[in-house]
């Protein structure tokens, strides 16, 4: 439900657009917005969860991101709909580390917890591009505002199964670390904000640096906070595991690549292969059939017999292919020669995510649990704003540098142009997927691990 979100938005913001009078920057806010709250206040929710319970942190955040998708669906201009979705983002800031820090504690580690994952891997990475699908639809035979309404009925099903079958989880006891809360809400918000801007008005703009200047002192703030905090935000002992460090710097990287390649290759389809939003975005279910049969065969079997690192240097070079692959892509290209990325970028994903996921959690203490969670989302909301604005600033670099054939008509120009820039942002994605490969090459290496962590329902 939360991932489906930051997917299923994109495909209706022309329609938001013409109905609410957005100008162009202001459009870019509905997105923004959610990913300022969502990024910014994720280390927050999750220690939250670790020490008021996951159980009523999880039905709170579900809660609060039903009401606003309904108040969202219902906005009249552009200002309320921005509103709607900043409490989305905050909603899903609490629930999104209460889901993954549940399985953490309710499945010991081993076999019963990586089978969790792989359903955890299929749902969170795949609703993306799930989401481009369910977008189209709704928004070509209904409204903008169905995309906004359908999170409301998945959410009482959702907030009342956790209700009926989550078992209860007592609170810590503790003083809350509010420099901690806010240093790192800000300082995260700081990092994010500044890769956004990034993405539109480039990387020597004003805003930029001082935004990102900004993220990274107060997170330097934060880090000197929690090192005396009673009860810290986020423990820096998490920071103490090779594997755990590797692991989340690994997620960034791939999803910098994979997800910002996933931009360039939607305005593909649309405007080189000239597919409407639902056929582009049916496009994507191959890729989405794959990371659902690559993870539940990582989850069930993969890991079991030849162990996590090979099941995830596999991944990750397959990765690597798929968008190497991508590079290739011209103006006479169709979706067959898609299709085939398509796959092998599925395939890659899903064997990938199942014990990357698993590694940033490896020896997690319950108590801890959390905290680790969140470290995981802000790694990928992290990785998702870097790779977007990376790849665009590359891309823009190499399209205003494209030197075109005279005679050529607007439209082939057009697409030449974006061409250009599209290889450009390909091949930057590629080096952020060989990296990616190093990283789970060289650094997270372990052999497998015993199920001897204890289960904690708290």
């Amino acid at each position: 439900m939360v991932v489906l979100d930051m997917s299923i938005v994109n495909v209706a913001l022309p329609q938001m657009q013409r109905a609410l009078d957005f100008t162009p920057t202001g459009l870019s806010w509905v997105l923004n917005a959610y990913s300022l709250a969502f990024g910014g206040l994720l280390l927050l929710g999750a220690r939250s969860g670790d020490l008021l319970g996951r159980r009523p942190t999880f039905l709170a955040g579900i809660t609060l991101f039903t009401l606003a998708s309904l108040a969202g669906g219902f906005a009249t201009t552009g200002a309320a709909l921005v509103a709607a979705r900043v409490i989305q983002g905050l909603g899903a800031a609490f629930a999104a580390p209460a889901t993954l820090s549940l399985l953490t504690t309710m499945f010991p580690e081993g076999r019963e917890r990586t089978r969790a994952l792989g359903l955890y891997t299929a749902v969170s990475i795949g609703g993306a591009s799930f989401g481009m699908v369910v977008g189209g639809i709704l928004t070509e035979i209904a409204s903008w505002r169905w995309v906004m309404w359908v999170n409301v009925p998945i959410g009482l099903v959702v907030a009342t199964t956790a209700w009926l079958a989550v078992p209860h989880t007592p609170r810590r006891h503790g003083r809350f670390d509010l420099a901690g809360a806010i240093t790192s809400t800000l300082g995260v918000s700081g990092l994010v904000y500044g890769f956004v801007h990034a993405a539109s008005d480039g990387w020597g703009d004003s805003v930029t640096l001082v935004s990102i200047a900004l993220g990274v002192a107060l997170l330097a703030a934060f880090i000197t906070i929690e090192r005396s905090a009673e009860e810290p935000i986020t423990p820096l002992s998490l920071f103490a595991s090779r594997i755990r460090s590797g692991a989340l710097l690994a997620r960034m990287f791939l999803i910098a690549g994979a997800m910002g390649a996933f931009f360039f290759l939607t305005q593909y389809l649309q405007d080189v292969l000239d597919l409407s939003p639902v056929r582009a975005g049916l496009a994507f279910l191959p890729l989405t059939a794959m990371l659902f049969v690559a993870s539940q065969a990582a989850s069930r079997v993969l890991v079991e017999r030849f162990g996590e690192r090979i099941v995830l240097v596999v991944g990750a070079s397959l990765t690597t292919l798929s968008l190497l692959w991508l590079t290739r892509l011209d103006a006479g290209s169709g979706y067959t020669d898609v299709l085939l990325s398509l796959v092998v970028l599925g395939l890659g994903n899903g064997l990938a995510f199942v014990p990357l996921t698993s590694s940033a959690l490896h020896g997690v203490q319950p108590h801890e649990a959390g905290a680790a969670s969140g470290l995981v989302n802000v790694a990928q909301q992290l990785g998702s704003a870097l790779g977007l604005a990376g790849l665009v600033t590359v891309s823009g670099h190499a399209s205003r540098s494209v030197d075109l054939a005279p005679g050529l008509g607007a439209v082939a120009r057009a697409h030449e142009t974006f061409l250009s820039g599209a290889h450009a942002a390909f091949q930057a994605a590629t080096v952020m997927l060989v990296v990616t490969l190093v990283l789970v090459t060289f650094v997270i290496r372990r052999e497998q691990v015993p199920a001897e962590v204890t289960v904690d329902r708290g």
